[in-house]
């Protein structure tokens, strides 16, 4: 019994020592439970002062669309009343304005087409800025205006008058070094810029002068004399292309630069044809002498010395004793051995006339060869690329006929005068043994 009491006692005790933590552990339970509700409490009025706010913008957007969608509406509407309008005044301008349509399109074409000539013109070199107005006139969509016409009119006639001047005036001169130099320049018309006694000519592009690389030597007298001249009527030749012709001579190749086109194979055909000339007058001169010692031979009763002619007779009185037959053997064999000597390098001659043309062949194979590789790496876009192989082609074909004609006409030339000097030998041959053969009969 004593024992059942104790343990009461004992957990009343514990109880009471536990009490005390239990209340603490309840109070932050409740401190912190308070604290959520009340955080829960701040967002949700802070969530529903949001949703308010949401909602008043909303209302906002939809109010301000409204507004959009209604003027849209009207400026829709405003926009096809203006399209309608426009078209009736498009209408009524184009039954307005009548012949000034026509009369804008003439005077855009006229202002683009004195824009072209302005911008090449010579006059221009003395006046620039000239193209900037006409320029603005063909490029505007407005009719032009009074004064607008009577200026491209003037234009027009500024230029027909310009035309017929010859004006001096100071100007930059870009010469073929790459040095812009001031000079005198004197303008023929609207034909030619003169300068030094040189040519010029005027770039549109770059809106300089610019002295010609290259000029014309048969007419350059005629530009040191005209500015020279000081009064008077004084010749000069002029370029109808307004410097047309004059931009092309500089594209223009030489001679030299011809033959250099022609390369190895063109070289080796003018080699020929020097060799071929050399020997043609060795052997006209050669043939020339021996002509006029058979002349003097045959104008002689005495047998000369140094001539085939003389020659063959000697031989003859040296067997004239023999018989016919014998004589006559010999004096074939004379002719024979001086035949040589009269027709030697002429078959040389005749090779070279007929090699020549199949060199020419050989260069322009070759040429072609080149052009179409060309063709392969590069395509046909860009035909300076082929120029090289093309003027092989072409060139050597030239160098090769003009070696072969004249080599061919002269070896007739020189094969006619060998066969006339053998017909002389083989006639005072036959004349020797007709002459031994009446005297074998007489006796």
């Amino acid at each position: 019994m004593k024992k059942l009491l104790i343990v009461p006692a004992l957990m009343l005790s514990l109880n009471v020592m536990a009490n005390p933590v239990l209340d603490n552990l309840l109070t932050k339970i409740n401190a912190e439970k308070t604290q959520e509700t009340k955080i829960a409490q701040k967002r949700e009025a802070d969530f529903l002062s949001d949703k308010k706010k949401q909602a008043e913008l909303l209302a906002n957007a939809k109010a301000k669309l409204a507004s959009l969608e209604a003027k849209t509406d009207q400026l829709t509407s405003s926009f096809e009343s203006n399209e309608k309008t426009l078209t009736a005044l498009e209408n009524d301008l184009n039954i307005a304005s009548g012949t000034l349509g026509e009369m804008f399109g003439v005077v855009k074409q006229t202002s683009g087409d004195l824009k072209s000539v302005f911008q090449t013109s010579v006059v221009s070199a003395q006046i620039p800025g000239r193209e900037q107005f006409v320029d603005s006139l063909a490029s505007r969509k407005a009719l032009p205006t009074l004064g607008e016409l009577k200026s491209l009119w003037y234009g027009i006639l500024n230029e027909i008058n310009e035309s017929g001047k010859i004006v001096t005036f100071k100007s930059k001169i870009l010469e073929p070094s790459g040095v812009a130099v001031e000079k005198d320049v004197t303008r023929i018309g609207s034909f030619n810029l003169i300068a030094d006694g040189k040519y010029l000519v005027y770039s549109g592009e770059t809106k300089q002068i610019i002295e010609l690389e290259r000029q014309p030597s048969e007419v350059l007298s005629m530009v040191e004399d005209f500015e020279a001249s000081k009064k008077g009527v004084q010749a000069l030749a002029v370029d109808p292309s307004r410097g047309s012709l004059l931009s092309m001579l500089v594209n223009t190749p030489s001679l030299r630069e011809r033959i250099n086109q022609g390369g190895v194979v063109g070289y080796v055909i003018l080699a020929l044809l020097f060799v071929g000339l050399i020997l043609v007058g060795e052997r006209f001169v050669s043939l020339t002498r021996e002509k006029k010692k058979m002349s003097a031979q045959l104008n002689s009763s005495e047998t000369l010395e140094g001539n085939l002619l003389g020659q063959l007779m000697k031989d003859f009185n040296e067997f004239k004793d023999k018989d016919i037959e014998t004589l006559e053997l010999k004096m074939d064999a004379s002719i024979t051995k001086a035949v040589p000597k009269l027709e030697r390098g002429i078959s040389t001659i005749k090779l070279l006339a007929a090699v020549a043309p199949l060199l020419g062949l050989l260069g322009t194979v070759t040429g072609m060869i080149g052009t179409f590789q060309s063709i392969t790496l590069f395509g046909t876009g860009d035909p300076k690329l082929m120029a090289g192989g093309i003027s092989t082609a072409l060139v050597t074909t030239v160098l090769g006929l003009v070696c072969a004609i004249p080599l061919l006409l002269l070896h007739n030339l020189i094969s006619g005068k060998s066969q006339e000097l053998v017909q002389i030998l083989e006639e005072q041959t036959a004349g020797l043994l007709a002459e031994k053969a009446e005297q074998g009969i007489k006796a």
